[in-house]
């Protein structure tokens, strides 16, 4: 025989579900810091806009973390400038953040000495980017014991970071590039470039005279047009293919005859 339900109790399920999520949306709500409410942190700069997602990563050295205005920093996310917390850094800030970046959930940004993010930056989850790296040239001292190396990190404004890229010590990459996911960068990196791989190299780059070389293999996307609606976008989602044929051969058509005109 089959079993019966038991729907007082699946009720009470479905509510302590609904209380849990609409308590956690709240703390994740309260948590979250902005230049208004910023928490007990105390940042050098703070733009207009800008939210710190809860829960937050490590975060220390901020008054010499800058960060510009209508950035979304994601969960998780660590931000650091010095070697740990409660040093005199100087008057300079170490780590700069553009306008408008997009720091993905679980990315580590470690600024032992200056590390500056152009803005319009947009990274995607688990980005490492760090001033720092561990040096072993006494064999006979553990390399955690030794004292790393620092050099200073560039990211130029426009750029894609991928999911899991590195960022070493010393990388200066340039406006408008794109980093392969789970590439490790390392040096300089020109203008529009797009590099990959372990350690990344260009596999793509535009130049005024040439262009994209290689060529890029699809045609780019075409924006949404002005005027349009989220309720005409969500009717064209629930189109089949046969209706979405039948629409596309229609708008070809009609542009047709107005080349034609």
């Amino acid at each position: 025989m089959p079993t019966r339900k038991n729907t007082f109790s699946s009720w009470r399920r479905r509510l302590a579900q609904r209380a849990v999520h609409a308590a956690w949306s709240w703390v994740q709500r309260t948590g979250s810091l902005t230049a208004e409410h910023p928490g007990r942190f105390r940042f050098g700069a703070i733009g207009t806009g800008t939210r710190l997602a809860f829960p937050l990563g490590t975060v220390f050295g901020e008054p010499w973390i800058h960060l510009g205005a209508h950035c979304i920093i994601g969960e998780q996310v660590t931000l650091t400038a010095g070697l740990t917390p409660d040093l005199d850094l100087g008057p300079d800030p170490i780590l700069r953040i553009g306008d408008g970046v997009v720091l993905g959930r679980g990315s580590h940004v470690v600024a032992d000495t200056s590390v500056t993010i152009g803005s319009d930056c947009y990274f995607g989850p688990y980005v490492y980017v760090t001033s720092t790296n561990h040096s072993y040239d006494d064999p006979h001292q553990p390399i955690g014991k030794q004292w790393p190396r620092m050099e200073p990190v560039e990211i130029g404004p426009g750029c894609w970071i991928g999911t899991g890229a590195v960022i070493l010590p010393g990388a200066r990459i340039g406006r408008n590039v794109v980093v392969a996911a789970g590439s490790v960068v390392r040096g300089e990196v020109p203008d529009h470039a797009v590099v990959a791989g372990a350690p990344a190299r260009v596999v793509r780059r535009w130049t005024p005279d040439e262009g994209w070389q290689p060529p890029l293999r699809t045609p780019p996307p075409v924006p949404i047009p002005d005027g349009v609606t989220s309720e005409q976008l969500i009717a064209l989602g629930e189109l089949d293919e046969e209706a979405a044929a039948r629409l596309a051969a229609l708008g070809e058509a009609q542009q047709s005859r107005g080349a034609r005109r």
